[in-house]
C-alpha cells in the first residue's frame, strides 16, 4: 500500500472511509473549509470535473477547520454532494498530507504516487486533470 493512500476517515453521512479503494486509479483529494469563499468558487468546477470523469478519476473532498453542520451545509449548498467528503475535524488527514491552506487539490496518480499539491484554478485544474488520466 503506498503512504499517500494509507489513511482512512469518516464521510460527512457517518460512514467508514479507508483511502485503500483508490489504489488502482488517479485520485484527486480536495482539502477544503466550509467558510472558504475561493472553496465555493471552486465548487461547480468540482462537481463538473467528478461527472466528466467518473471511472476513470476518483475525487474525494477533505472538509475541515469548521463544523459538520456547516460542513454537509456547504456541500447541499454548493451542490458537490456527488463526491464522497470526509469529515476531518481534528486536520488529520490535512496534517498528513502537510496542508497549510484551503483550497489545496493534491493528485495521486494510479500507482499512489502524489504528483502535485497545491492551489490550482478552475483552467489550471482541467489541464492537471487530463495530464492524470492520460
Amino acid at each position: 500500500m503506498p503512504d499517500s493512500l494509507d489513511f482512512s476517515g469518516t464521510t460527512l453521512d457517518g460512514a467508514p472511509y479507508d483511502a485503500a479503494q483508490l489504489l488502482g486509479k488517479p485520485a484527486v483529494l480536495w482539502f477544503w473549509a466550509p467558510w472558504c469563499a475561493t472553496c465555493a468558487g471552486q465548487a461547480q468546477s468540482v462537481a463538473d470535473d467528478h461527472e466528466e470523469y467518473a471511472g476513470r478519476l476518483a475525487f474525494l473532498g477533505v472538509a475541515g477547520m469548521g463544523t459538520t453542520k456547516a460542513m454537509r451545509q456547504f456541500v447541499s449548498d454548493m451542490q458537490v454532494g456527488a463526491v464522497t467528503h470526509l469529515n476531518d475535524p481534528k486536520l488529520k488527514i490535512w496534517t498528513k498530507f502537510t496542508i497549510v491552506e484551503q483550497s489545496t487539490y493534491v493528485m495521486i496518480d494510479a500507482a499512489g504516487k502524489i504528483v502535485n499539491r497545491s492551489y490550482l484554478d478552475d483552467l489550471a485544474l482541467t489541464g492537471a486533470l487530463r495530464k492524470l488520466v492520460s
